[in-house]
Formats: structure tokens, sequence, C-alpha cells
């Protein structure tokens, strides 16, 4: 069977990756370009006696690079690196409704003299506002095939698959020397093409100038962003609660069917109070992630993302950020890896490393699992104005806590550093659209399937590492104290909890932070895990009825505090490290981290104790 190469190329905001998500559906994998944290999306499908393996690139504006991502899209389609795919074909997507800005990134491509496919995405949308495109005509002025597509309809790209089953991929004709392009005004030569082959009503749509007059509007749009947050964080409780309840019945179910077929020994412990109590534990917070995640993809879909950035971009100027930063910043609350390399967009120096730096202080989706155990274990499930939840105005307020945090933190950085940077923000605002089910759908799907694999992976085998160490060596004979307190475990915890004893942490919460540092989420299941042992019997079906009766709310409150600001995870701080190619923007990011945690802690501790 013959296989074909094609790499799907075009500016942010086109539908690319729409398109791509209906090519390939499920058969897709994500990775990153060899030697470089810029992620790939690779997929394929069958057409006919053909396999067509399909390359996602970074959205580019131009062949130009001035950012990392963008410099993948020029080697790729230059062919001057070696990245392990080599096209066959360019297929250049482009939104219908935006001809004016798409349609000169496909004429760069076009002089590159290589086999390519124009592609018209957003057709429904550019009929619905009235552009009425001659493919023909637009076919004979770029001298290029052009295809129309509609990515979030499941036949939307029938006429891509056409053109790829029957296409030779000659290559085009080129009506401008490659050395004179950027000698060659682009622009006017997109407007003859558009005055040739594209009628327009209107450079905007009148929908979206409507709704942008409320939500770029410098107070009710900040209100508007304000509330769709608010009703993020209150989603995350209200809308898991059944979902999580579920999971822990089945749990709960499946521990007490391995008591009736195991006798008592060494592998009902490690299956009882090792694997199901920590692993069960975490996974009890999956529905949560996956509202979070539900809210993010949609903000994505729906084109607010940008307008977002543009509405904060004065407010972050003035802590030292600009609106690009609240891209990579949303992102971090995902997770702050992905975050920090989204950084890549941002062109000026100082902005990006201020961004990569505060990154880590964003609320990611591995701090919830810590956040919303020790909420229900120590906040009351209370309604507030009969129609507020309590947990989740607490929820909400760290995840503000953060944000302050972010601003606070850049602030001084600015102060410290002199180095002033242009403040330029220029972005593209696409159309409104509803979000596909399709996608949102594959996007929760990738989630969900990350986050099981760190269950299965690194928590797993932290959990099990930790179940050993909490086991071994056993109590002696006469033993007064529970079985861990004589482990390896209770040593260490013991050893090092003077340090942490001003900030109101146990032993217990000591041992729980160390595996903790691999992945945020094995604090919990660590704390499942080594109350499971300490308990000598205790029903430990919820293991914050357990905290709640053991720690203080001063213990709880400075445990919150240090998971606001403590870089708990060493893929993070890899991350930096990656991406700043400085072990000394790393030390002080760990160093001003894990500083800040202990100080606030300290500070909440005391407080809070002085207050009971």
């Amino acid at each position: 069977m013959k296989t074909i190469h094609i790499a799907l190329v075009g500016n942010p905001n086109c539908g690319k990756t729409a398109l791509f998500n209906l090519l390939t559906g499920s058969r897709q994998k994500v990775a990153n370009y060899a030697g470089v944290t810029v992620e790939r999306k690779e997929g394929q499908f069958t057409l006919g006696d053909r396999t067509v393996k399909i390359l996602d690139l970074p959205g580019s504006y131009s062949l130009n690079a001035t950012s990392p991502d963008e410099k993948i899209t020029r080697d790729i389609c230059l062919g001057q690196h070696d990245y392990g795919f080599h096209p066959d074909v360019l297929v250049c997507v482009v939104d219908a409704t935006n001809l004016r800005l798409h349609l000169r990134f496909a004429l760069e491509l076009k002089a590159l003299g290589k086999p390519m496919i124009v592609v018209l995405n957003m057709m429904d949308a550019a009929n619905k506002r009235g552009i009425e495109i001659d493919l023909d005509k637009l076919e004979q002025s770029l001298g290029l095939p052009v295809v129309p597509t509609i990515a979030v309809q499941s036949h939307g790209a029938d006429a891509l698959k056409q053109k790829l089953a029957a296409e030779s991929f000659t290559l085009p004709s080129i009506d401008m020397p490659d050395n004179n392009l950027a000698n060659q005004d682009l622009h006017q030569h997109v407007r003859k093409i558009l005055h040739h082959s594209v009628t327009m009503p209107s450079a905007t749509a009148s929908f979206d100038d409507r709704v942008d007059r409320v939500l770029l509007h410098p107070v009710f749009g900040l209100v508007a962003l304000g509330l769709v947050l608010f009703l993020m964080f209150q989603a995350v409780y209200a809308w898991a609660a059944p979902f999580q309840a579920g999971i822990s019945t089945f749990i709960t179910s499946l521990s007490s069917i391995l008591v009736q077929v195991i006798p008592q020994g060494l592998l009902l412990s490690l299956l009882q109070t090792g694997i199901l109590a920590g692993l069960g534990t975490v996974l009890e917070f999956l529905p949560q992630i996956l509202i979070l995640f539900v809210f993010i993809l949609t903000l994505e879909e729906t084109g607010y993302l940008p307008r977002a950035a543009f509405l904060l971009d004065r407010v972050m100027f003035v802590s030292g950020l600009t609106g690009r930063s609240f891209i990579p910043l949303l992102s971090s609350y995902a997770c702050a890896i992905p975050g920090i390399m989204a950084t890549r967009s941002i062109q000026d120096p100082r902005d990006r490393l201020a961004t990569i730096m505060v990154a880590p202080l964003t609320t990611c989706s591995a701090r919830l699992p810590v956040y919303t155990l020790l909420i229900g274990a120590f906040i009351p499930k209370h309604d507030v104005l009969g129609m507020f939840n309590l947990q989740g105005l607490v929820l909400f307020s760290l995840y503000l806590f953060g944000i302050v945090s972010v601003f606070a933190v850049a602030y001084v950085m600015k102060r410290f550093n002199k180095v002033k940077s242009e403040h330029a923000l220029l972005l593209e605002l696409p159309s409104y659209r509803l979000p596909n089910i399709r996608n949102l759908l594959i996007g929760l799907w990738d989630r969900a399937r990350i986050f099981l694999r760190r269950v299965g992976g690194i928590i797993l085998t932290l959990t099990v590492l930790l179940w050993f160490l909490s086991s071994f060596p056993t109590a002696p004979v006469d033993a007064v104290l529970p079985a861990i307190e004589y482990s390896f475990a209770g040593k260490i915890g013991h050893f090092l909890v003077p340090l942490f004893a001003p900030i109101g942490f146990n032993w217990q919460i000591v041992l729980a932070l160390i595996p903790g540092m691999a992945a945020r989420e094995v604090a919990v299941s660590g704390l499942a895990t080594v109350y499971a042992l300490s308990d000598q019997g205790e029903n430990l079906s919820r293991l914050s009825d357990i905290l709640a009766s053991q720690w203080s709310l001063a213990t709880a409150l400075s445990v919150l505090t240090w998971y606001v600001f403590a870089p708990q995870c060493i893929s993070t701080i890899a991350t930096i490290k990656r991406e700043t190619n400085s072990w000394k923007y790393t030390g002080i990011a760990v160093f001003y981290l894990f500083g800040l945690a202990y100080i606030f802690s300290f500070i909440v501790y005391q407080l809070a104790f002085a207050l009971q």
C-alpha cells in the first residue's frame, strides 16, 4: 500500500487542527520534535489503496520565523531540517472568512515550488456572512488546486480526500521568483486575487461586532471574564460530585471484594492500602479535571481566548507582562509544562522570561486533587446567599490567590529587570463560532489519557515505593505505636519534621511531599497510603474524614498555602531549564517559589493557630 505524507500548514485560528482531528479521528499521536520542546501531532487515515500520514504543523503567519514554533514550520516546509517527516505535499489551510490575511501565507508557501493544495476552511461561516468565492477563478489566480472544507462537519473534508486520492501532486507554476519574494508586495497581490474571485459584503461579521462591543468593553468585558472564570470553578465542584461518588463507591466495593478473596498478608496490604488507597483517591479527581478542561477547550473553540488576551493586555502590562502572556498562563491552569512551552509565541525575550518564571504560580490541574481533598475535609457544604457553593468559593479564592501572586511576582521582576520591552500587542481576533463536539471529545480524551497514564505510571510506581517504605521493616513484637512508626518512611518523616514544624506540617505530610515532587497528585495518594498504614485497621473509605479528625484547621490552611506557591513538580523545573537554557534562572525560580511557599505557609499557620 502506497503511503503519502502531507503537512497541514496555515495561520493560527484557521481550523487546521479541527481538520486534522476530522481526518484522523483517534488515529493520532502527540509527541515532541526530536531535540525540541515543540509539540507535534501526527495521524493517519486510509484513502483507497493509499495510507495518508498527516503532520499538523504549528500555526505560523510567515516563513520569516520569529519564534521557535514558527521555526519548526519554516524548516519542514523548506526541508532545511530533518525532523523525521518529509511531506510529499503541503496542504495550506486558510480561513474562508479571512482570506485577506491568510492568502498572504499561501503565496509565500507557493513560492517554495513544492506540491501544494489550498484548503478553504470554514466555508459554512463564509456562506452565512454572504461571502461569495468563485473557486474556479481563485484556483486560476493562485495557480494551485483549491478545495472547500467544513472541518466541524462529519463529511466536511470529502472534497479534500477526493483531491488527495486523485491528485498527482504536480509542482505549481511560480509567477514570482523565490529570491525576489521579500521585495514583492504580497498584500497587493492578495488584493488583486480577492478582487478577481471574491465578493465580500463586509470586512467583519456584524454578529462579532455586536458581541465584541460587550466582551471587549474595558469594564463590562472584565466583568464578563470574571463571571466565566467564577462559573468554571463553581462547576468543578457542583457537576463533578455525582461522578466522584460513583468512583468512590466502585473503589470501596473493589476493596471489599479483595478482602474476601485474598488472605491477610503483604499481598492484600499492597493491593488494598497501597494501590487502592493511593490510586483510588487520585482517580476520584478525574471528573473535576475533565470539567475544568471542558471550559478551557470551549473557550479555545469559541474564539474567546485571543479577546481575553487583548482585554487583559493593559492590566497585565502594569505588572510587567503583556496580553501575549495570557494564553500561556491560561494553558498553565491545565499544566505548567505546555504553558511554559507556549511562551515560544512571545517574541520579546524579557516578556517571555517573565512569563516562564511566573507560570508555575498558576493553579494547574495537578493541584486540584490536593485543593479539593482539603476543602472537602475542612470547608462545610454550605450555600452562600442561597446560590453559591461555599466550597466552590474557597476554590475560586485559591485560584484568585494564584492570579494575584502571578501579577505581584511579575511586578517585582519588572522593578529588578531594567531592560525595557517593546509593548506592541498584535492579535488576530477570529470569528466567534460554536464549539465542535468532536473536537471537545477528542481533547477531553487526550487529557483523560494523559491523566490515566500518569496514574498507571509514575503515580503507581511512587505509591508502591511509598507502601514499601511504610511497610518495612516490620514493627517489633512488643510495639505500642502504629507499625509505620518503625518503618523507613516513619524514620524519614520524623527526621525532616523539625524543618516543617513551624508551618504546622506533621511527619505524614512531610513524607507525602517527597514523592509529590515527581507529580503533585502523588501527595494525595501518598497521604492515603501513609494514613492507611498508620491508623491500625480504621475504616479508610474517606481520607478526608481522617484528615479532618487528625489535622487542625491551621495545618490544613498551611498545606493549601504551600501548594499555591511550591514547585512540587520536577518536570516543570526541567521545562524551565530547557526553555531558558539557564541553570541560573532555573535556580532562581526554585528558590523563590519554595521561599514564598515557606514564608506564606508560616504566616498563615501562625495566624490561624493564634485565632483558633
